[in-house]
């Protein structure tokens, strides 16, 4: 079905429901209205080894037998419990604070944090762990993947918690982005990639050489691909400290051109490392995107 279908919710739907739970939910069963499959389903339940009780783990996993040998509480890992991680990366920087200013504000961190959000709620759904982790020139917040049922609303809460910080220039920071991600999962990194395609690449392949899934959701205004701009405006950098004062028409041609090279080099850059690469624009649905994100995940599973 088209993504233009009237079930799906559009931006300043979304954007008039102002808690972020309310807005995650909305996503979510507007998707599953569609009646997608599960994108995590037909993995195989197969004994992977052990590891350590932390607290907030439910109890029926805990092996009792080495319990009564040890003492001590492990839990039962599973071949499906280690696929069934999910990281959500999520970018904080000061490039996403871009559209805030417009009416109705919606910037694109607004779209990128309910699109982790909606993410998170589907999971949660399917009884998956997930995490998430904030960034922008360093690593705000981390909270490891959880498939208890309180996760949900503590990543909810750091996400209300978060807003796009005055600092820019995320590139230091996102090579080592896959350093805290112990555990080998799928990863979603949420961002409008404000770095060089050399450490694009060097970031995906620290984290495929961990083996982790990796699906980037590559958020951008629909400003920056359609350059709707006519009247004479002064453009302001985000990232640098930076002014122009031009007519726009004269610059329309060639700025998207250049948006253009840049979006297939990034997908060169993903499809060589195996990574999928979606890209959402902050005025199409939410809920549409998240179907793109199945399809993605059948392909993944499939391969």
């Amino acid at each position: 079905m088209s993504a233009s279908s009237p079930r799906y919710l559009d931006a300043k739907s979304i954007e008039r429901i102002s808690r972020l739970d309310l807005r995650a939910r909305a996503v979510v069963e507007g998707f599953l209205t569609g009646q997608h499959r599960s994108p995590f389903n037909g993995f195989a339940i197969e004994f992977a080894g052990h590891r350590e009780y932390t607290p907030g783990d439910e109890l029926k996993h805990v092996d009792w037998r080495v319990w009564s040998k040890t003492d001590r509480m492990y839990i039962k890992q599973y071949e499906e419990e280690t696929n069934l991680k999910c990281h959500v990366l999520l970018d904080s920087s000061k490039s996403m604070r871009y559209g805030e200013k417009s009416s109705p504000p919606w910037s694109k961190f607004d779209y990128a944090a309910t699109a982790a959000a909606s993410l998170a709620f589907l999971l949660q759904q399917q009884q998956d762990a997930v995490g998430l982790v904030t960034f922008d020139t360093q690593v705000r917040a981390h909270l490891p993947p959880s498939s208890h049922p309180s996760q949900l609303k503590r990543l909810l809460h750091q996400l209300e918690q978060t807003s796009p910080d005055d600092k820019t220039d995320v590139s230091r920071l996102f090579v080592e982005l896959a350093a805290p991600l112990k555990t080998r999962g799928i990863v979603v990194l949420v961002s409008d990639l404000f770095v060089d395609q050399a450490t694009l690449k060097e970031t995906l392949q620290q984290f495929r050489l961990r083996r982790h899934d990796v699906i980037v959701f590559h958020v951008m205004h629909d400003d920056e691909l359609r350059f709707p701009f006519e009247d004479n405006t002064q453009f302001r950098g985000m990232e640098v400290d930076r002014e122009l004062q031009t007519d726009p028409k004269s610059l329309r041609r060639s700025y998207l051109e250049i948006v253009e090279k840049y979006l297939a080099d990034v997908r060169k850059t993903c499809g060589a490392l195996g990574v999928d690469h979606v890209l959402l624009n902050t005025s199409e649905p939410l809920d549409a995107a998240l179907a793109s994100y199945l399809t993605l995940r059948q392909r993944v599973k499939h391969r």
